[in-house]
Parts: C-alpha cells; sequence; structure tokens
C-alpha cells in the first residue's frame, strides 16, 4: 500500500505562479519498496500529464518542458524507481514490471481517469506499455526518441540487444558515462548534466536499466495506439536503432504524427526545447501564452 509524503517545501516550491521545476511541490511515496519520488503541478482542469524520463538520467531533463503546458494541466514529473532521489535498496534491482506499478500508483493517488503520458526514451517504452495494458487510462502520448515496443525485429537486432549487456560490462563505468552523454546531446551543457546525473549510478545499476528497459520490447506487429501519438526523433539520433524504426512506425499507424527535430540528437527535447514545446503545445492543446511573458521569458 502506497503513502503520499510530502517532502519539506523550499521557497522557490512555494511560487507555484513559475513554469519551472523549483516551482512544483516536492512529493513522495512508497511503492514495492521504493520511495518515489516526484514533483507536481496543480491545473485547473481536470486533464494530467505524466513526464516520463529516460534511462539513466532524471527529472530534470523536462525542466524546460514545463513551460509547454499552461495552467490548466496537471502535471506530474518522477524520479523513476532507481533514478535521481528514487534509490533503490541495496538488495533490490531495477524491474519493469515494478516502474509500471509505480505508474499506475500514481493514478490512483490522483484519482485520474486519463493522462496524457510524455515519455523519453525508456519513459517513451513505458508510456507505450501503459497504452498497451491499459488503453483506457491514455489521452494521449508524446513519445521522444524511442524505440517501438511491439516492433518486429530481426535476428541480427535481437542480438545486438541481448548482448548490450554483457559487452557494456567490459567497459569501465567512466567509459560508459562518456559515450552515453555523448551519444544523448549534441549540447555540451546537455552532456554534462547527462554525465553528472550517470555518475550517481553504478555500473550494475545502469546496465540493469538498460537491460530491463530491452526485455520490455514483445512483438505484435498488428496492434495499433487507440489513441493520438506525438512521435518525435532528433535528426541526429544514433542511439541503437531508433531513427531508423520511426519511419516505418509511423507509416504503419494512422494514430501517429512523427517529426524529425533538425539539429538535436537522442535528448531532442533538451537539444531544440523551443521546438519541441511548440509541437507539444500544439499536440495537447495548450496555451503557454496564458503564463505572463516575464515568467515565461
Amino acid at each position: 500500500m502506497a503513502s503520499l509524503q510530502t517532502e519539506q517545501p523550499t521557497i522557490a516550491s512555494l511560487q507555484t505562479e513559475q513554469p519551472t521545476m523549483a516551482s512544483l511541490q516536492h512529493l513522495s511515496f512508497h511503492n514495492r519498496d521504493c520511495k518515489i519520488h516526484y514533483w507536481y503541478r496543480k491545473g485547473t482542469s481536470q486533464r494530467y500529464v505524466m513526464l516520463l524520463h529516460g534511462g539513466g538520467i532524471d527529472h530534470q531533463m523536462f525542466e524546460t518542458q514545463i513551460q509547454a503546458f499552461d495552467e490548466s494541466f496537471h502535471l506530474l514529473i518522477w524520479d523513476a524507481r532507481g533514478h535521481g532521489l528514487s534509490r533503490l535498496p541495496a538488495e533490490k534491482r531495477f524491474n519493469f514490471e515494478d516502474m509500471i506499478a509505480d505508474c499506475l500508483q500514481l493514478y490512483r493517488l490522483y484519482d485520474i481517469n486519463q493522462a496524457i503520458l510524455v515519455g523519453q526514451s525508456m519513459g517513451g517504452n513505458l508510456a507505450q506499455e501503459i497504452a498497451y495494458r491499459y488503453p483506457q487510462k491514455v489521452e494521449r502520448l508524446v513519445l521522444i526518441d524511442c524505440m517501438r515496443n511491439t516492433s518486429s525485429l530481426t535476428l541480427i537486432e535481437r542480438l545486438l540487444i541481448k548482448l548490450a549487456g554483457p559487452i557494456m560490462y567490459l567497459y569501465p563505468m567512466k567509459t560508459l558515462i562518456k559515450q552515453s552523454a555523448a551519444a544523448c546531446s549534441n549540447r555540451e551543457d546537455v552532456r554534462q548534466y547527462v554525465r553528472e546525473v550517470l555518475s550517481q549510478s553504478t555500473r550494475r545499476e545502469f546496465i540493469d536499466i538498460i537491460n530491463a528497459t530491452m526485455a520490455c520490447l514483445h512483438e505484435d506487429s498488428n496492434w495499433r495506439f487507440p489513441q493520438p501519438v506525438l512521435l518525435l526523433c532528433g535528426e541526429d539520433d544514433k542511439s541503437g536503432i531508433i531513427k531508423k524504426t520511426v519511419f516505418p512506425w509511423a507509416e504503419s499507424d494512422p494514430q501517429i504524427s512523427l517529426h524529425i527535430i533538425d539539429g538535436a540528437s537522442h535528448n531532442s527535447n533538451q537539444d531544440q526545447p523551443e521546438v519541441v514545446n511548440r509541437l507539444i503545445a500544439e499536440f495537447v492543446g495548450s496555451n503557454p501564452t496564458l503564463f505572463s511573458k516575464e515568467l515565461v521569458n
């Protein structure tokens, strides 16, 4: 049974009128032996948005996306289990099914019937899985630089995924961090952020996350989204086979609207936040101008 806890607010967290991460309320709940930290902004309507970050990093990757949603939207942005402040007990391993259960617990805590799910990389895989298993709980999805959960993979692709974990164990953690950061972004400030966050994890924790995320893939080539999907991919995304697969994915599903983000790599929402925010705002029917120009700027 999860319990909701409020973290000690700071002066910044009390300034709820500002569309920044610091303005959100820092909360937590317990679920499946893990304390899940998340940040909440109350909205004026009944529309909820959950922002689900990528593997190995944390909620801060969505710092600029807060500005894409006007004050009518409730916002929920977490540190997924095993990430950021949501540390796992030493004896606990990262498990994708546990993360799904955590997400469903957020639905229950706020009595959410439907939510807009915004997921990047691993967060996009999580969003897809919620839509696959519980389509009635998802209003629409924004999928950023992620693989298709139900894709039909070639034998070579399956082999590469299976070998990814063992191969990563051959690399020093510093090398994994450096290469991961370089693959995530075209911007040095974003790469530095990725390096700093990844350095908080051990090699085993990082590889557990990668392996568990890859394990969530399950072939179902006939499945199509029942709700609208905004699919975003950085022009320079060289992470795995993501860019290769987004084009046939979008062509196969009439619900998907695909946009390639120029000048962006795997973390396209951080590389080109203005472009991504505009696309998201248009997709969900947000009006960011409801915030004063002084606050948005």
